[in-house]
């Protein structure tokens, strides 16, 4: 495995899979690997599910399960499903790890899709951004997606390119902002108190050169 090497705050190796291949970042059984921000309350559903859940009312912030390795260039796939009205995403390149998105420094304009990057995954969710989006950035074309059903979502992340497919459809595509973070975590998102979400099939190709 290789190890990640850090030289003054920058993470120049990434450790995790090997380059070229595809490996699961979720083993299917437990949440190794991963850490929980905010009060969001995830757990293991079999056969290898990942279920995101909020006790309603307690807070109108945001909860995340990260990684907890940094990645840089990928080609990341997993599916997903949500109730309708749902709000999730996946978070890419946030390197303050959904900090600002919770209690006690809540910010909105500092939340994970202002630092890195949010696809968006939305089912009938009130916003201009539908699933695929690069949230704040470019939105997604729609129609792609299943209400009520599970979802494909592919995201390829590169230095000067992200690519977004649903259910084997590019609807997205943007350069992102060239001030922004090369690298970054993985992060799963419940928008808010109502957010219920589940994932599986979790896989990450990193980039060989």
């Amino acid at each position: 495995m290789i190890k990640p090497l850090v030289v003054g705050g920058a993470i120049l190796l990434l450790a995790g899979v090997a380059a070229g291949q595809w490996k699961p970042l979720f083993n299917g059984r437990n949440l190794d690997g991963w850490e929980s921000i905010g009060d969001g309350k995830w757990s293991v559903m079999q056969p290898g599910i990942i279920v995101g859940d909020r006790v309603p009312k307690t807070s109108q912030h945001q909860a995340w399960l990260y990684t907890r390795e940094n990645f840089g260039e990928y080609d990341l796939k997993l599916e997903y499903w949500t109730r309708l009205g749902g709000n999730s995403g996946i978070s890419i390149r946030d390197q303050t790890r959904a900090r600002y998105a919770v209690s006690p420094d809540w910010d909105p304009k500092r939340t994970p899709s202002h630092n890195g990057y949010e696809i968006q995954i939305s089912n009938g969710y009130a916003d201009k951004y539908p699933t695929g989006s690069v949230y704040l950035f470019a939105e997604a074309k729609s129609g792609f997606d299943k209400p009520g059903d599970w979802n494909l979502l592919e995201i390829s992340s590169r230095n000067e390119m992200i690519r977004v497919k649903v259910n084997g459809t590019l609807v997205c595509e943007h350069p992102g902002d060239p001030e922004r973070p090369k690298i970054g975590p993985i992060g799963l998102q419940l928008h808010d108190p109502n957010s219920i979400a589940m994932f599986r099939n979790i896989e990450m190709r990193q980039v060989t050169k």
